[in-house]
């Protein structure tokens, strides 16, 4: 132990908040996924409610539902007046399973593999380099052996995409376009998004087959079966459909470098003359300095997969290397942004 003395203890040079808030968060925000787990943002959707009232739907004792409900107030999901707890927008839009934009499948998903952030998880994968979800190795390939796994994976997916799926077809002009290539595109979030918003654009869902089968009642749920197709295929060893736009979302951060680059090299090669490639991430400062939300996500992808979150500057680099010209980087809804260019 270091020996002090009189002479050499000083105040302080800086606040020690960002050490409590380490601390705090790592029991803070998993309040949110137990107000979750225990339905109380459903239990809210329809009146207010008071702690006593809350307590006794929920059959839990006034201390820990205080503490749960405080934090969920203090983060802008519920609000409290005359002494009843209500949903903010926030929780409304997301945290309502009635919403389009419903969120809690991806929190379910957090959920049901917490202990992938686990201490003794992310070290070992940061030790040896490797995901550690369902135990260790490739999550799809678990996806294909274990059927409600992927149904889980998927609907998780799902919630945290479509929101996004919403805004970014309206970042650039993409009118010209009339078939979209989702590829690795999962429940279709990004296919019904971009086709509600672009009357003219039809798509086609490229996944594993299991996985087509899911989306397929997804774009039966938006009355989108006659602009959205799906194709069950290998993204890797497979033909890919004709298309003037391929998009990929959270792909490339599920990915090393060379794989990475193998996609673009392909896209490059399937992608008509003119077309274009969206990549559509929550992209690194160029310096990797920040920010704070695409750092976190790649420690996630530590847990989860191969890959790690890019920059816009590794990603254009990556474009450019391949052949595409008119590189531009634009930001989208909330974290994400796109990285685009076109096969001249």
């Amino acid at each position: 132990m270091t020996q002090h003395t009189p002479s050499n203890i000083q105040m302080p040079r800086v606040d020690d908040r960002p050490v409590w808030d380490v601390v705090f968060a790592v029991y803070g925000y998993p309040a949110l996924l137990l107000a979750h787990r225990l339905k109380v943002f459903a239990l809210l959707e329809d009146n207010p409610r008071t702690l006593t009232e809350i307590c006794d739907a929920l059959n839990i004792k006034p201390r820990p539902a205080e503490v749960i409900l405080t934090v969920a107030t203090a983060l802008g999901f519920l609000s409290l007046q005359q002494e009843r707890y209500a949903l903010t927008a926030v929780a409304e839009e997301y945290l309502l399973q009635k919403s389009p934009n419903y969120f809690g499948f991806l929190w379910d998903l957090m959920i049901d593999n917490y202990q992938v952030c686990s201490i003794t998880s992310l070290e070992k994968a940061v030790m040896t380099d490797s995901p550690q979800t369902y135990g260790g190795g490739d999550i799809y390939q678990s996806h294909e052996e274990q059927v409600e796994l992927l149904h889980r994976f998927t609907s998780g997916m799902h919630s945290m995409s479509m929101a996004s799926a919403l805004i970014w077809p309206g970042v650039l002009d993409f009118s010209r376009h009339r078939m979209m290539l989702d590829i690795g595109g999962s429940s279709g979030a990004h296919s019904i998004g971009a086709t509600l918003r672009l009357p003219d654009l039809q798509a086609i869902v490229l996944d594993f087959p299991q996985v087509c089968e899911v989306a397929e009642g997804y774009i039966v749920e938006y009355n989108l079966q006659e602009r959205i197709k799906t194709c069950g295929a290998n993204i890797w060893n497979d033909h890919w459909p004709s298309a003037d736009l391929h998009f990929f979302s959270n792909m490339y951060h599920d990915w090393p470098p060379e794989k990475c680059h193998f996609l673009t090299a392909k896209s490059f090669r399937y992608l008509e003359s003119g077309g274009r490639i969206v990549i559509h991430e929550m992209l690194c400062n160029d310096d990797k300095t920040g920010p704070f939300a695409p750092a976190a996500f790649g420690m996630m992808m530590m847990g989860w997969t191969e890959g790690k979150q890019y920059s816009g500057l590794e990603l254009s680099t990556m474009l450019k290397e391949i052949g595409f010209e008119d590189i531009q980087i634009h930001k989208a809804s909330g974290y994400y942004s796109i990285v685009t260019g076109r096969k001249p």
